[in-house]
């Protein structure tokens, strides 16, 4: 009965009192709307219990199985400010419950804390009542990375590495001044490979891994700052596809003898590190070696003492790319077994190795893609993830019997589930949504197969928006094989006998996905605004895009666009082919890669959409940098043909529709040399092109400038395409 009246919802239907949506809430409206939910919860060890915070945010909620699984309060932000001005001895103030508040055992907890000064780690002990500083760091250090004990804390100041002990004592690691010499950076490789972090501490708390980039011979690239009285400039190093790319090394700095060792990654100079993992006996390192042209990795073992290659584990190779992204498991149980993720035999999938190097088995199942790890089990044995189904459309929890390969899946509802196990495995925390669910959470308990319902989320549009129709679109890719998704969003009292406008938004891109099952079906605020409007809107995730596995992808491999146009023009096809499409006036809205199809539709296949609007537009792929650009085109040297396809600046002389390009004018991402080198050739080919720049933001228009993107679009459109 619930989820017919949800379906009946999400149709149009024009109640007493709904409205539209504003256009400010095309940017605020997903914290105006949200679905009821739990915020931050989390199982409590060594207890069938689990926390979340109260709807205020004020309080710790713990529910108990003994309990039914009843809220009950058990610290508020109140009484833990109390604590924490008695630990810090100085005035402090929490406005709300510490969202990043974590369970260190069934009766502490632990949260941070930021003064002016300094960021202090805190303990919390229930039973006591009072709070101890576990580690602090000055507040202007960057990047903290903790020991596992506490007893010490790296942090950047600047470019340079510094530690400081429980003591208070600080200790200079490094000392650079040469401009481009950057330590213990995150921002290595532009965060590719998976890489989120600069430094890592030794399982033993006496050692720190960390990066050391040298990007002095990386070209420096300008960004003009408007806002001094004489505009000024702000240099990056930004390296470009085919040319000097930066030269990374990794560094283990000993605290006990401040001896620096750096590992004897030898080969070209201009490889990629990363997969960096310490071995739990803290004596060696594990390092992911790829090479510039990102089909070949080689996982190496490294002597942390001496810095000596040690052996090879294994290698990797294909025809397209090679794209590590997950640093090595290793098994609780053993020291020389470890979990290793690869999409080498079409999905990413679990393989279980041991530190010689051997394969002992693959953990995969089926073609289910593992999206992100879970927990090990409290024996150790198993071990949970999230993983894709569904052709991409839904997520569910899963565990796998490391020493069998035995896998169970745990939820069962289709749609998009963020589940967990108790840390005794007894009972499943199940929160999921999909299409026609807004918002559901359960408790289940596994041995029994009993499920407690905690909460049916009420529609947040009821009463209050006319939510548009959405539907799900099932087509085929190109080359007739490959199962695509997408999405139809209908304008409030849509007629089909009458035709409307429509609004083709697309991303189409790598690691990105616009189509999958869960509330909303993924579509975003503007998205049902434009609907409201008088829009169809509709979209696609193409061939290139992402959770669909290897070959899904590396068929764009030297080619970016062409793949990825064929299969949109599938959908495009699919709405020339009903009779309440206003063929002749349809627009076209992709930002970044999708701003690159945006522009290549209206340039390659000028015919097609009347007016576009394209938003931080890659225009050639020459002007983007290395580490992506070259994993999908190669180097312009080794691919002079692919680039030249692909690049949209010949091509401007063919513009026939209304063009629309919007850039962030500090864009350190798809620099802004893209569209201007675009209007030139359009200036030159005798085309009007419009253009607008967003003087202060980078690669996306954020807070409150949004809301003037989206009207900016919107009137675009309603200019171009309202008849």
């Amino acid at each position: 009965m619930k989820k017919l009246l949800i379906l009946f919802l999400l149709g149009s239907s024009l109640a007493y009192g709904q409205r539209n949506f504003t256009i400010e809430e095309t940017v605020l409206g997903p914290r105006q709307f949200a679905a009821q939910n739990f915020a931050r919860t989390q199982w409590v060890p060594s207890a069938d219990a689990f926390t979340h915070l109260d709807s205020k945010f004020q309080n710790l909620q713990v529910r108990e199985a003994t309990n039914n699984w009843q809220p009950k309060n058990i610290l508020s932000a109140n009484e833990l400010t109390e604590a924490l001005k008695i630990a810090i001895g100085q005035a402090a103030k929490l406005s709300n419950f510490p969202v990043d508040y974590h369970w260190v055992d069934s009766t502490t907890l632990s949260f941070s804390y930021q003064t002016l000064e300094k960021l202090y780690l805190l303990q919390y002990d229930l039973r006591t009542k009072k709070a101890n500083i576990l580690a602090e760091t000055p507040a202007a250090g960057r990047n903290v990375e903790r020991s596992n004990d506490y007893s010490k804390a790296a942090y950047l100041m600047g470019n340079n590495i510094e530690i400081i002990d429980a003591a208070g004592n600080v200790t200079q690691v490094t000392n650079d001044t040469v401009d481009g010499i950057v330590n213990g950076s995150d921002y290595t490789h532009r965060q590719e490979f998976g890489i989120n972090k600069g430094m890592w501490w030794s399982p033993d708390n006496e050692q720190l891994l960390y990066y050391r980039k040298d990007e002095s011979m990386v070209s420096n690239y300008p960004l003009v700052q408007w806002s001094d009285r004489v505009a000024t400039v702000k240099n990056i190093r930004y390296p470009m596809a085919g040319m000097k790319s930066e030269e990374v090394s990794l560094v283990v700095y000993n605290t006990r003898s401040q001896r620096k060792t750096t590992l004897k990654t030898e080969g070209p100079k201009e490889q990629y590190l990363t997969l960096c993992t310490w071995d739990p006996s803290g004596k060696f390192v594990y390092v992911g070696i790829l090479n510039r042209e990102q089909n070949h990795l080689k996982l190496n073992q490294y002597d942390a003492a001496s810095g000596v290659l040690v052996k090879t584990l294994f290698e990797e190779q294909s025809s397209s790319w090679v794209e590590p992204l997950h640093a090595l498991t290793f098994v609780p149980t053993t020291n020389d077994q470890f979990l290793y993720q690869t999409d080498k035999d079409g999905y990413n999938q679990l393989y279980l190795y041991n530190t010689a190097g051997k394969l002992i088995r693959r953990l995969g199942d089926k073609d289910v893609i593992v999206e992100s790890l879970g927990d090990f089990s409290a024996d150790g044995k198993k071990i949970s993830y999230t993983g894709i189904t569904h052709n991409g459309l839904d997520r569910h929890l899963f565990q796998v019997d490391i020493h069998s390969g035995k896998t169970q899946q745990l939820t069962s509802e289709s749609g998009t589930h963020a589940a967990s196990l108790s840390y005794n495995g007894k009972y499943l925390y199940d929160q999921y949504s999909s299409i026609t669910t807004v918002n559901d959470i359960s408790i289940r308990e596994i041995r029994s197969n009993r499920r407690t319902a905690l909460l049916e989320a009420a529609n947040p549009f009821e009463g209050k928006i006319d939510l548009p129709k959405i539907e799900a679109v099932a087509l085929i890719s190109a080359d007739g094989k490959t199962p695509l998704n997408g999405r139809i969003i209908y304008p409030p009292d849509f007629d089909a006998t009458k035709q409307y406008p429509v609004l083709y938004y697309l991303y189409g891109g790598s690691h990105a996905q616009l189509v999958q099952n869960k509330w909303l079906y993924g579509a975003g605020y503007f998205d049902l605004y434009m609907a409201q409007q008088g829009y169809v809107v509709f979209t696609m995730d193409n061939r290139g895009s992402d959770a669909r596995g290897r070959d899904f992808t590396r068929v764009t491999h030297r080619q970016l666009g062409k793949a990825e146009m064929a299969d949109q023009l599938q959908g495009i096809a699919y709405l020339e082919s009903k009779p309440f499409v206003d063929s002749k006036h349809m627009g076209i809205f992709g930002w970044s890669f999708g701003g690159f199809m945006t522009t290549s539709f209206m340039v390659q296949q000028p015919d097609i959409f009347h007016t576009g609007v394209a938003g931080g537009p890659v225009i050639d792929w020459k002007f983007y940098e290395v580490m992506y650009g070259e994993r999908y085109m190669d180097s312009p040297q080794e691919n002079p043909e692919g680039y030249a396809s692909t690049s949209l600046l010949d091509k401007a002389d063919q513009l026939k529709g209304n063009l629309m390009i919007i850039h962030g004018a500090q864009d350190p991402v798809v620099v802004q040399q893209h569209s201007m080198e675009f209007i030139q050739a359009c200036i030159k080919a005798g085309k009007q092109v419009d253009y607008f720049l967003y003087p202060t933001h980078e690669h996306n228009v954020l807070g409150k400038d949004r809301i003037h993107l989206y009207e900016k679009i919107a009137n675009y459109f309603d200019m171009h395409l309202k008849k």
